[in-house]
């Protein structure tokens, strides 16, 4: 398989079909799932109808997938995806920044590691101007994983959520950076 993607401690792939049963285990822990759904189970056919199609969709204007699956470069060992969507299919401008990884990766810079190797592709390759990240304010590791990255709080936001989930009273918050301000920094 290409890989997509090196850092000094991870590789991120191409998703495969193969990966169903690791996305699966992924979507399956209540702590993994606790900002994004509050926790509730993934059904294996929701992995292959749902989960799978958008990790699989090729974006034709960056020319590359928007999500990877990253395993650790020395064991392969799953670690979960990071995305890095163009917003628009006909539009490299702005890339929405995400991940989801294991609970045993958290907690040692796997997400900043990752987040920050593929802004720097973002600005350098893919012809992206601006990347954007989204959490619920109360995800304090998220927010944290972006700052560390480089991305900046742009705004603080509430919605009504058809199923609201614990937390999300206190709404949900967009991160940003730049290539402007991304160069200014290096």
């Amino acid at each position: 398989m290409r890989i997509f993607l090196e850092t000094g401690r991870l590789a991120l792939l191409p998703a495969t079909a193969a990966d169903a049963s690791d996305l699966l285990a992924l979507d399956n822990d209540p702590a993994v799932m606790r900002y994004i759904n509050g926790g509730r189970p993934t059904s294996a056919e929701d992995i292959r109808d749902r989960t799978l199609p958008r990790l699989l969709h090729d974006h034709p204007c960056t020319g590359t997938r928007g999500y990877w699956i990253v395993r650790k470069k020395d064991t392969g060992e799953f670690l979960g995806w990071f995305e890095l969507r163009p917003l628009d299919d006909r539009d490299p401008a702005a890339a929405e920044l995400g991940y989801r990884l294991v609970r045993a990766a958290w907690g040692r810079g796997y997400a900043t590691e990752g987040a920050r190797a593929l802004i720097d592709k973002a600005f350098t390759d893919l012809g992206v101007r601006r990347v954007t990240a989204n959490t619920m304010a109360v995800n304090t590791g998220s927010r944290r994983v972006m700052e560390k990255a480089g991305l900046s709080l742009l705004r603080a936001c509430t919605e009504d959520w058809p199923e609201p989930i614990e937390g999300s009273e206190h709404g949900e918050v967009e991160y940003g950076l730049t290539r402007e301000a991304w160069q200014h920094r290096r």
